[in-house]
C-alpha cells in the first residue's frame, strides 16, 4: 500500500470554518449548524461545511445579478473573458494534485481516476474559453415586402443557478462553469452537501485569477432547502441540474412557476449490448470497468448487460472474475482501482437494492457483500437471472452492481433494451458494421458507444432521451443552453 501524505496546504484548508462566496467575499453560512464532512474511505469526519439559508441564496443572487447588470463582466469584450477563463484554467492546473486529493477524500474515489477528472476539468474551462470570442448571430433575406436588414444576435441569458450531483463533483462544476462564464452569464453554484470541498476550493481559485466580483457565487447546504431556493428563485434566470430525476422533475416544477430556462441531466440504466461476433478480449473487461468506474456512480454506467445466449455464460463469468480482481481500498492509495461508495446512506441504498434484487428471484453470481467494518466499501456485484420487470433492473441503483440478462438476436436485444424508463446512454459490441449502425438507429439513448463504453468528449453533446434529462450540455449545444436568442428587424 503506498497511501499519499497529506500536504500542509490540505490540512490547512480541511481545518479551516468553510464559509460561503457571495460577491467577492467569504461568510459564514446562517443557516444552522455546520454539516460535517465525511471521508467515505473511513466515515471519519474531516472537515466541515457551512449550511446555508434562503438569506444567503438571495444574497448571492443579487450580487449575481448586480455583477450581470452593473459590473464590469457585462461590459467586457469577449476576447478579454476568454482570457480570463484560459487564466482560471491554468490557476486550477497549478494546484491540480491540491484538487485531486481534496476530490478523493470528499467522495472516496481512487487517486488516480480523482487526478484524470481534475485534468478533465481543466480542460473543460479551456475548451468553453475557446468559445467565448465565437459566439456569432445571422443575417437574413426576408420575404416581407419592402427593404429589410434582418439579424439575429445571441446574449447571455443572465443569472444562472447551477446545482451539480456528488459523483463527479468538479468536473460538473465545470461542466456547467465553463459554458456559461464563455456566454457571459453570472452564476450562483451549489455543490452536494457530501462533496463540497473542491468547489469552494474553485472558487477561491477563480478569484486568485482574477474574476469579478459576484460573477460566481457558492453557496453550500442541503438540496432540499438551498437547492430548492435556487430552482424557485424569481431573480434566477436558468438553472442547470445534474442529478437524480425525481429531484429534476421537482425542480422542473418549480422552475414552471415562473417559466424558466431549465436543462436536466438526469438519471440513467444504461443498457450494455453484446453479440456473439463481439471482440470479447475488449468488451469483457470494458464492461467490467464500465459498471466498477467510480464505484458504479455514473449515469452514463453501462448497468444492464444483454448477451446474447451463445456466449453469455463465458461473458458473464468474465466480468465477475474481472470485477473480482480489481483491488478495492482507500482513494489515497495509488493502489485503489475501487473506491468506497460516497455515504452510509448510498451504500444502504444499493445494499438495499441487491437485497431487493434477491427478494425478486434473481441471483448472485459474484460479489454483493460489504468489505471491512470502516468506510463504506461494496464488492463489485454481478446479478443475473433478472427480468426487465424486477426493480434492480428498472431502477438507477448507482453503485458498482451489473444486471445481466439474455437475448437470441438484435431484434430482442433492441426490444429489452428500449424498455425502460431511462434513455441516457447505450452500448453495442459486435463487429459487423452494419449490426452496430442498424442497432444505433433503433435504440433510444442519447449517447450510444460502439464497441466501448466510453462516450464523453467536450466537444460532443451529452443528453438523455425520455426521463434522462432535457437539453444537451458539452460541444455548442451546451453553450447554447447560456444564450438566447434577439432577431432584430429594420425596415430601409
Amino acid at each position: 500500500m503506498a497511501v499519499i501524505d497529506l500536504p500542509q496546504s490540505i490540512t490547512e484548508f480541511l481545518g479551516k470554518q468553510h464559509e460561503v462566496l457571495i460577491g467577492s467575499d467569504w461568510r459564514q453560512a446562517s443557516g444552522g449548524d455546520p454539516i460535517a464532512v465525511i471521508n467515505p474511505a473511513d466515515g471519519a469526519q474531516i472537515s466541515a461545511i457551512g449550511e446555508s439559508s434562503k438569506h444567503d441564496v438571495d444574497s448571492a443572487v443579487a450580487a449575481a445579478r448586480a455583477a450581470f447588470e452593473d459590473g464590469p463582466w457585462g461590459a467586457m469584450k469577449p476576447d478579454a473573458r476568454a482570457k480570463l477563463i484560459y487564466r482560471i484554467a491554468d490557476h486550477f492546473e497549478a494546484h491540480a494534485e491540491e484538487l485531486a486529493i481534496l476530490e478523493t477524500l470528499d467522495n472516496g474515489k481512487p487517486i488516480s481516476a480523482a487526478r484524470g477528472e481534475v485534468i478533465s476539468a481543466i480542460n473543460a474551462m479551456r475548451y468553453y474559453a475557446g468559445w467565448a470570442d465565437k459566439i456569432t448571430g445571422s443575417t437574413h433575406t426576408i420575404s416581407m415586402p419592402g427593404d429589410h436588414h434582418v439579424y439575429t444576435m445571441k446574449e447571455p441569458v443572465g443569472v444562472a443557478g447551477l446545482i451539480i450531483p456528488w459523483n463527479y463533483p468538479i468536473v460538473m462544476a465545470c461542466m456547467k462553469l465553463g459554458p456559461a462564464l464563455a456566454a457571459g452569464c453570472t452564476a450562483v453554484l451549489k455543490p452536494a452537501e457530501d462533496t463540497s470541498l473542491t468547489a469552494l476550493r474553485l472558487g477561491s481559485l477563480m478569484l486568485e485569477a482574477g474574476l469579478p466580483e459576484g460573477v460566481v457565487n457558492i453557496v453550500t447546504g442541503y438540496g432540499a432547502t438551498v437547492g430548492a431556493a435556487i430552482a424557485s428563485h424569481p431573480g434566477i434566470d436558468k438553472i442547470a441540474f445534474t442529478g437524480s430525476t425525481m429531484t429534476g422533475k421537482a425542480i422542473a416544477k418549480m422552475a414552471a412557476e415562473d417559466l424558466r430556462k431549465v436543462s436536466l441531466e438526469l438519471g440513467g440504466k444504461s443498457p450494455n449490448l453484446i453479440m456473439e461476433d463481439a471482440n470479447l478480449e475488449k468488451a469483457i473487461p470494458m464492461s467490467a470497468m464500465g459498471i466498477c468506474y467510480n464505484a458504479g456512480q455514473t449515469c452514463t454506467a453501462p448497468s444492464r448487460l444483454y448477451v446474447q445466449e451463445s456466449i453469455a455464460e463465458h461473458v458473464i463469468e468474465g466480468v465477475a472474475q474481472f470485477g473480482s480482481a480489481l483491488k478495492l481500498g482507500p482513494g489515497l492509495d495509488d493502489e485503489t482501482q475501487i473506491g468506497p461508495l460516497v455515504s452510509q446512506k448510498q451504500f444502504d441504498r444499493v445494499a438495499g437494492y441487491i437485497e431487493t434484487g434477491k427478494a425478486e428471484g434473481a441471483e448472485i453470481a459474484s460479489g454483493g457483500r460489504r468489505v471491512g467494518n470502516q468506510g463504506f466499501f461494496l464488492e463489485p456485484t454481478v446479478i443475473k437471472q433478472t427480468r426487465n420487470d424486477m426493480t434492480i433492473v428498472r431502477e438507477e441503483i448507482f453503485g458498482p452492481v451489473l444486471v445481466v440478462q439474455t437475448f437470441k438476436d438484435a431484434d430482442e436485444a433492441v426490444t429489452l433494451a428500449n424498455d425502460n424508463d431511462y434513455g441516457l446512454a447505450a452500448a453495442i459490441w459486435t463487429e459487423n458494421v452494419g449490426t452496430a449502425h442498424k442497432m444505433a438507429r433503433r435504440i433510444k439513448a442519447g449517447n450510444i458507444g460502439v464497441n466501448t463504453t466510453m462516450t464523453a468528449d467536450w466537444d460532443v453533446p451529452l443528453g438523455g432521451f425520455k426521463q434522462s434529462g432535457i437539453g444537451h450540455e458539452n460541444g455548442i449545444e451546451g453553450l447554447n443552453l447560456y444564450l438566447q436568442t434577439k432577431a432584430v428587424f429594420t425596415t430601409l
